[in-house]
């Protein structure tokens, strides 16, 4: 399959003007200027359009919250406990939820979803392709990031049934004793693995979780809104040496030279919202390109449902609105997302040998009335 004659970005490389991007069997085989093809190309003439990777939403609940109201189709949220790292995105996915074809709509193929912002840890996310029917076979990473939040929202659950937390303070010190538990933990099970003498620790589910976190093998992500819960965030990362990331960063732009001295990366947004609590007051957007000016690695998100999928795009445009450049707003959806979700290696790029996800649309993918013609994933057309 051939796309050509369209504006590529590569997001690798340089814009090509007027060039093609040609798969097969599911993977990237060449990218190119137009004058490198030696004969008239059979396939999606993108004449007028732009080529471009799939885009990548590097933080929502796909699949987790559902169109019906009420108890049915939350899946979100375990408020029974505010410490549930043993919980699997994979196990509250509906694939068939109609956001999925929304988000092929939106040209959106690749995204990390996962649990709600009620617990100070609350579980694994994935990350998974939006086309299929068998959650097990969209896939690419599981788990992808352990979920944590800091801030208004695990306080404001747990405050209505007079339990813990109810401060900012009791939610720090819960994700700490937990990591602590799993350090114990993970010593020990070095002890006995190195000494036949020595117990092995009985199962703990919710220990077992976290271990590949104080490890550093699943990256920590950090729901936080506020400047000093993000201060919060850095700091837990420093005490357990975390590979962590910021989601959301509402305030970021208030300490984004901090945040580029501590190397943290930020998945900003969601942006089409109006300022719904508290914590939201600081909201703007500028805090993408101020965070970018800084030195700060950036994607932009949904939070879908908090803005629906198909809108990436149009998020990102809202960046640009901001003050942030235009390739540099498409890698917040694409490549950049992608190194921030640890999934550099099969998407974000149209690089030989990566997935074949592209996207076409007819003109510039931010233009306000720009149409997306034809979405592949993984060299499948679905749009």
């Amino acid at each position: 399959m051939i796309i050509y004659n369209g504006v590529v970005h590569p997001m690798d490389g340089p814009v090509i003007p007027s060039g093609y991007v040609a798969f097969e069997a599911g993977k990237i085989t060449a990218v190119g200027p137009m004058e490198e093809l030696t004969e008239a190309p059979e396939g999606l003439d993108a004449r007028g359009g732009h080529i471009l990777p799939g885009f990548i939403d590097a933080h929502c609940h796909l699949g987790l919250f559902g169109d019906a109201l009420g108890f049915e189709a939350d899946d979100g949220n375990e408020s029974t406990d505010p410490c549930t790292p043993q919980l699997r995105a994979i196990d509250g996915v509906n694939p068939l939820d109609r956001g999925f074809a929304e988000a092929r709509r939106g040209g959106v193929t690749t995204v990390l979803t996962g649990p709600g912002s009620a617990n100070p840890i609350a579980g694994q996310f994935l990350a998974l392709k939006t086309s299929g029917r068998w959650v097990d076979e969209m896939v690419l990473k599981a788990p992808a990031a352990m979920k944590f939040a800091l801030g208004e929202n695990p306080k404001s659950v747990y405050n209505e049934r007079k339990e813990t937390p109810v401060t900012r303070m009791a939610t720090a010190a819960i994700i700490r004793e937990n990591l602590s538990k799993a350090q114990e933990y993970q010593d020990k099970q070095a002890k006995a693995d190195e000494d036949p003498e020595e117990d092995m620790p009985d199962f703990d589910a919710k220990l077992e979780a976290l271990v590949p976190v104080v490890e550093g093998d699943v990256p920590a992500h950090f729901h936080a809104h506020r400047a000093d819960d993000i201060a919060t965030a850095v700091r837990i990362s420093r005490e357990f040496g975390l590979d962590y990331v910021i989601v959301h960063g509402t305030e970021g732009y208030k300490v984004a030279e901090l945040l580029a001295a501590e190397g943290a990366a930020v998945i900003t947004g969601p942006c089409l919202t109006d300022r719904s609590k508290p914590e939201l007051v600081g909201q703007t957007l500028e805090n993408p390109a101020l965070l970018a000016k800084a030195g700060v690695k950036v994607a932009i998100c949904t939070d879908h449902p908090e803005t629906p999928i198909q809108y990436l795009p149009l998020c990102a445009a809202m960046a640009v609105r901001g003050g942030m450049e235009e390739e540099e707003a498409l890698a917040a959806i694409t490549s950049t997302a992608a190194e921030i979700a640890g999934l550099s290696k099969r998407v974000g790029s149209l690089t030989p040998g990566k997935d074949a996800d592209v996207v076409v649309t007819a003109g510039h993918p931010f233009a306000w009335n720009g149409e997306i013609r034809a979405v592949f994933i993984d060299g499948n057309q679905v749009r």
